[in-house]
């Protein structure tokens, strides 16, 4: 440990880079007191120094293992030397990818432990069999869960056996400070929405499970049902990764590319935001979404599928609409709702703003967090079994 007398949290995790699980460790991070805890993050692979940037809170180490492809048996031994120099009080360790670090902290002798359930690529039952007994093979070296939505709860208290009093269910607040409402197109590029152009817009990696061209379809689909499409609609899809030349491909084919902006990653995000009209999320799986936290906090109206914790926050008819995912028909038709509807888009924005306020808070989150690491330090501590 340092010389920091608060207590160390190692926090685990795959890789420290943009993402909704890092944005959520970087805002912990940056809103716990420091005479409560202090921190440091060990990245099984590495880092973006850029990313790495966004933490303020001073006296952060964050360290990166190296992790090579496949199975790297060395990582366990290079994770448990690094354990044992920094002797922290507390290990939290977040999603499978980090799940198996338990082992080696328990070797090092790093008597709390807790673990984090983030979200999935995929449905629970289209998952490997082998992640679910990985899972409950690791069940009692974890002293403490935090599940993002009630499916992962669900999921843990079910299909792995994790008791309800070991688990806490906590979303990830957002802060609303930060994100809020506003109309700022200085953002777009110039000459792109013009007066009396509706911004239909998404922000995330560009990879299978967010499916972003199920968006571009319905954007397709759109123009061909909203007369004078090309005066009236603009589409912003932002961030990078494998699907980028596809929905390139699928809007050129159709004439629109020309009404699409894909900026690629940004780190100015709220104001980006705050240039929308309408915020659309239309992945195949999440858990609990920070971009429609931080889409509802600038006071945006939202469309998501149907999917993960989505439903825990989008009301339906009240701040949002909610569809079944890979259905770019649905999708497309649940836009229009809002950009037929401008009074529709502003009601519907505002209450999402409220639902942020009164429910997710970053004062919040991080009270929840605070009590679960209090806890398990306060706990009695028992020597793991193993069936």
């Amino acid at each position: 440990m340092t010389d920091n007398q608060s207590p160390l949290i190692a926090h685990l995790v795959h890789r420290l880079d943009v993402g909704g699980l890092e944005n959520g460790l970087v805002n912990l991070i940056n809103h716990i007191p420091p005479n409560r805890y202090h921190h440091a993050i060990i990245c099984l692979t590495d880092y973006n120094p850029e990313f790495r940037r966004r933490i303020r809170q001073p006296g952060v180490e964050v360290f990166a293992l190296h992790k090579s492809e496949g199975h790297d048996l060395g990582l366990y031994g290079r994770c448990w030397n690094l354990l044992r120099q920094l002797r922290p009080a507390i290990v939290h360790t977040r999603n499978l990818a980090a799940l198996e670090m338990q082992l080696p902290a328990w070797l090092a002798g790093v008597q709390r432990r807790v673990h984090g359930e983030h979200g999935w690529d995929r449905d629970p039952a289209l998952m490997n069999p082998r992640h679910h007994r990985l899972r409950r093979w690791l069940r009692p070296l974890v002293h403490h869960y935090i599940a993002l939505s009630g499916e992962i709860a669900g999921y843990l208290e079910t299909r792995i056996g994790v008791a309800p009093k070991r688990m806490s269910r906590i979303i990830n607040g957002v802060d609303s400070v930060r994100f809020h409402p506003g109309n700022d197109r200085s953002p777009l590029p110039d000459g792109f929405a013009l007066p009396g152009t509706r911004v239909i817009g998404t922000a995330g990696r560009l990879e299978n499970v967010k499916d972003q061209p199920n968006l571009a379809r319905a954007f397709i689909r759109l123009a061909e049902m909203i007369p004078n499409a090309r005066q009236h609609m603009r589409l912003v899809i932002i961030g990078e990764g494998s699907l980028r030349a596809g929905i390139e491909s699928l809007l050129n084919e159709a004439g629109l590319r020309d009404l699409a902006w894909l900026p690629g990653a940004q780190d100015d995000i709220p104001r980006l935001l705050r240039s929308f009209d309408l915020f659309v999320l239309p992945s195949q799986a999440e858990g609990i979404s920070n971009t429609i936290l931080e889409a509802m906090a600038c006071g945006l109206p939202v469309v998501a599928t149907d999917v993960g914790g989505n439903g825990e926050l989008v009301v339906e008819n009240e701040t949002g609409r909610l569809v079944p995912a890979r259905d770019p028909e649905a999708l497309a038709a649940a836009i229009h709702e809002y950009v037929d509807d401008p009074e529709r888009m502003h009601t519907h924005g505002a209450a999402g703003r409220r639902r942020i306020e009164e429910q997710f808070s970053m004062e919040a989150m991080v009270t929840a967090y605070l009590a679960v690491y209090d806890s398990v330090l306060k706990c009695r501590v028992k020597t793991p079994f193993f069936l």
